[in-house]
């Protein structure tokens, strides 16, 4: 199995319709996991998955969505779920263990076979 890789497309003039067709076109493919339109233009599309062939999903949307669309970057994704923790980090909350006390039984009478617990 590959590792997740990050792709992020230019796309050229996208109308909002254009970005929508993108979106659905994207995520239709095999491998992907998230589409996202990203750009303070809203004009980057960012693809997330692995497996996926960059140069003919640029391709794909040339031809039915937009007459250009460029590749940015391809890159390893980062995973958010894994960020490490601080070192001597602990929880903000505390649950006290309490341990039974042990119990010593007496035996009243030494000539008792076995001792019972009360």
């Amino acid at each position: 199995m590959s590792k997740p890789q990050k792709i992020v497309i230019k796309l050229g003039m996208p109308s909002a319709k254009n970005r929508k067709e993108a979106m659905a076109l994207a995520a239709k493919i095999h491998g992907v996991s998230s589409v996202a339109i990203t750009g303070d233009d809203k004009d980057r599309l960012e693809v997330v998955g692995a497996g996926v062939d960059a140069a003919s999903l640029v391709s794909c949307l040339r031809k039915k969505v937009l007459r250009r669309a460029d590749i940015l970057l391809v890159d390893e994704a980062k995973d958010k779920k894994k960020e490490e923790l601080p070192q001597g980090w602990w929880p903000g909350y505390y649950y006290p263990q309490h341990h039974p006390q042990p119990v010593v039984a007496f035996c009243q009478e030494p000539s008792m076979a076995g001792c019972h617990i009360m």
